[in-house]
């Protein structure tokens, strides 16, 4: 229900563009600020979400996000406009890492790709409708977009609040102790788990050209390929429509491959999806462009999750998951600002070739420094709670 409303985030570099006349770079800065607060709630929101519980902090998420959607549009000047895109993001980026945490609590580790799958594959049901409506309705008013997507996400939360869940923490892979001395082993926090930040900063690159489908990519079709903001959401809409398509069967036959086979090929997809933009002329072309990056996106970031909750002790995986959306955060952050100036100064051809460029580097880096193990388990800790590796 929540993603059946989500309409103001791809539509949100135009709606400043044309609704409030800001131009790209601009637009680009409000879209950096968007990301910027992600950065301070995602590693917040996933330490939360280990001591209160996933569902209380999802519950705050949609609520308070979808209450600031229907006073966005008042917005009035920059100052304001920036003050909220700030709050909108802390609140509705809080989501994130609440929702990950949940299946690693809940799956058991061989179905854990596949249950992220069927996440997403709910998450795009609804996104295969919101985006294509919002292209629509933009075309009316870009507030009917603030307030379709608020009232959906107060919908989606009030579900929540009346809705029953298992107990917090209800897993059977350790007990107390086992995670206490998990905890032991990471006395530090996530941040000085090696593997982690290896992965993290492997990560990086390709997030920095998927994020590219928010901002510069409209802005592309729009202005360089002169299609219409409807196109856009129906191109997305055949990104969503895979996915639910055949995201859990791929991911599924894909269950017992090792992770660095996975989120290598993810990446490499990726790169080539949105680079092969640099010689895209219609919409059809677009189209084969978007079915690439697609099978990037189904492989990427269910192997992402899965990758995560193997390598995080039981009871911070919150925290885990915290950091990788801060990641990704700030890869929003600096991702379509930097690629709304490449596409300014340097044109759609050089914007799109060096998104290649990126997807590649960030392919043969998860090669190297990601664990080959299909579920390769945080360090053992021996007997006298020193870890052995």
């Amino acid at each position: 229900m929540n993603k059946a409303g989500t309409m103001v985030l791809p539509f949100f570099v135009l709606y400043l563009t044309r609704e409030k006349g800001f131009s790209a770079a601009e637009a680009g800065f409000f879209v950096l600020l968007y990301g910027a607060g992600s950065l301070v709630a995602s590693p917040l929101a996933g330490r939360l979400a280990d001591r209160l519980g996933p569902i209380v902090i999802m519950r705050a998420s949609l609520l308070l996000s979808g209450a600031i959607l229907l006073v966005f549009p008042f917005a009035r000047g920059g100052i304001a406009i920036g003050a909220m895109t700030l709050v909108l993001s802390m609140t509705a980026e809080s989501f994130r890492p609440a929702n990950m945490t949940i299946f690693g609590d809940l799956v058991a580790p061989g179905m854990r790709k596949a249950s992220f799958a069927v996440n997403r594959l709910a998450v795009n049901l609804g996104m295969s409708i919101g985006p294509a409506l919002g292209g629509l309705l933009a075309t009316l008013s870009f507030r009917w977009l603030f307030l379709v997507d608020g009232i959906t996400s107060l919908a989606a939360g009030s579900i929540l609040v009346l809705a029953a869940f298992p107990p917090h923490r209800r897993t059977g892979e350790s007990g107390p102790v086992g995670d206490a001395l998990a905890d032991l082993a990471f006395g530090g926090g996530a941040h000085r788990d090696r593997r982690l930040l290896l992965f993290l900063a492997a990560f990086f690159p390709v997030m920095f050209v998927f994020f590219q489908h928010i901002s510069s990519m409209p802005l592309f079709l729009v202005q360089n390929l002169g299609l219409s903001a409807a196109v856009y959401g129906l191109l997305f809409t055949v990104n969503t429509l895979m996915i639910v398509a055949i995201e859990v069967p791929v991911n599924l036959a894909t269950a017992a491959w090792p992770h660095r086979r996975t989120l290598s090929l993810g990446a490499l997809l990726c790169g080539l999806g949105f680079g092969s933009l640099a010689f895209a002329w219609n919409v059809w072309s677009v189209a084969a462009t978007v079915v690439v990056w697609t099978f990037g996106e189904m492989l990427l970031f269910p192997g992402m999750a899965d990758y995560l909750t193997s390598i995080a002790p039981a009871r911070r995986r919150g925290e885990y998951m915290g950091l990788a959306q801060m990641t990704m955060g700030l890869a929003f952050t600096v991702g379509p600002w930097g690629g709304l100036h490449l596409l300014g100064r340097f044109g759609g051809r050089t914007l799109w070739l060096t998104m290649l460029a990126f997807g590649v580097a960030s392919s043969a880096m998860l090669a190297v420094v990601v664990s080959n193990r299909a579920n390769g388990p945080a360090p053992s800790i021996s007997p006298s709670g020193v870890p052995e590796s």
